[in-house]
């Protein structure tokens, strides 16, 4: 298909003006190319941007009449405004003839989205992937933010410890076994916090830096085993544009956190078999958070984000928590390890709110000290 011509039918997808038929040949060429898919994704973006830009545009002008008046009749003065360069609007002012003759063609718009994302986004240093693993740097905040807790409330992080990273884990065995993603254990030893803010003592157990899937055991005596796991971990490969919703801790007051959007990719970044691409806003602390499809199966492991293209990230397919688990047996220091898998999922028939209040029981903050 000739650019111009892929162009032109990305817009004409997005507007709503394919057939039925065509619609569908289209979604099968999305699913075979990460390229083209992740075009739709940039292009869906920026017409988002530019209709949000209108609006503003329209609530600026509408607030300099209004200002224009009170000026006028002596009702406002002025004071002297400094001068800041902006860049988006710079930017704006020198191409708005072209992109609107671009607008035209539609799909050109995607190019000029490409064109600002690079010139405002700072140097990538040969990588285009941001991990979401929290910087220890964000941990020292919440740890001033709340400082008055951890005086009144003893830490389980051990005296000279020093906290390197953290993210988000989940129970895969009742018996207190958590997924969460390698790069998020930067350190030699790691605690986890429940949903309600109780610090817990956990080992790390095995570490697959291949697949960036690591697995920790709580052992704590204030580990209260429950009976069961209300999801299963999915064995088959995801749809094409099936609805997601996620559970984690991006946030520094270690609140859980929900996010949901759609599979927008059956492969990740370069094609990688291993992990879906989804749309979805992930911020750093969201490594290791679970995704989990409508009907609460447990589908993946957010891991990472592309740093050029908001909403967009990679999630390890859930079939990688299976190979984790059953390459335990052929290592001599895990090989008598035994983790029975949630097999049934009992949240599919309610509603959103009520399996987000189950769900959360089961989701844990992750820190990583040396």
């Amino acid at each position: 298909m000739e650019d111009i011509q892929l162009l032109e039918t990305i817009e004409k997808y997005l507007s709503g003006e394919l057939s039925d038929q065509e619609r569908t040949e289209f979604d099968v060429i999305r699913q075979k190319s990460a390229d083209i898919d992740q075009m739709v994704v940039e292009h869906k973006l920026f017409l988002d941007q530019m209709e949000t830009y209108a609006k503003r545009k329209n609530v600026t002008h509408t607030s300099q009449q209004v200002f224009s008046n009170l000026l006028a009749n002596g009702e406002w003065a002025p004071i002297e405004a400094v001068g800041v360069p902006i860049k988006v609007i710079q930017l704006w002012s020198k191409y708005k003839k072209v992109i609107a003759i671009a607008a035209s063609f539609g799909g050109f718009f995607a190019i000029f989205t490409s064109i600002i994302v690079m010139y405002l986004s700072p140097s990538l240093n040969g990588s285009q992937l941001l991990q979401l693993s929290k910087a220890v740097e964000v941990i020292k905040k919440n740890q001033q933010v709340q400082g008055h807790l951890l005086n009144e409330v003893k830490t389980k992080v051990p005296e000279n410890a020093k906290l390197i990273s953290g993210g988000s884990g989940f129970l895969i065995d009742t018996k207190g076994y958590i997924i969460t993603n390698a790069h998020v254990l930067k350190g030699n030893g790691a605690i986890v916090i429940n949903s309600k803010g109780q610090e817990l003592n956990a080992t790390i157990i095995y570490s697959d830096l291949t697949n960036d899937l690591a697995l920790l055991k709580i052992e704590d005596k204030d580990y209260k085993q429950p009976k069961t796991i209300p999801y299963a971990i999915r064995r088959k490969i995801s749809d094409l544009g099936e609805e997601i919703f996620t559970l984690g801790f991006p946030r520094n007051d270690n609140d859980i956190v929900y996010g949901k959007g759609y599979l927008s990719a059956q492969t990740g970044y370069e094609g990688d078999s291993s992990s879906y691409q989804i749309q979805i806003s992930a911020n750093p602390g969201y490594s290791g958070a679970p995704i989990f499809n409508s009907n609460g199966e447990l589908i993946g492991v957010i891991s990472t984000r592309q740093k050029l293209a908001e909403g967009v990230a990679f999630a390890v397919k859930s079939t990688e928590i299976i190979d984790v688990v059953n390459a335990l047996k052929g290592n001599e220091k895990t090989k008598d390890i035994i983790i029975k898998l949630p097999k049934f999922t009992s949240s599919a028939s309610r509603n959103r709110k009520s399996q987000l209040d189950n769900l959360k029981n089961f989701m844990y903050s992750v820190r990583s000290f040396n």
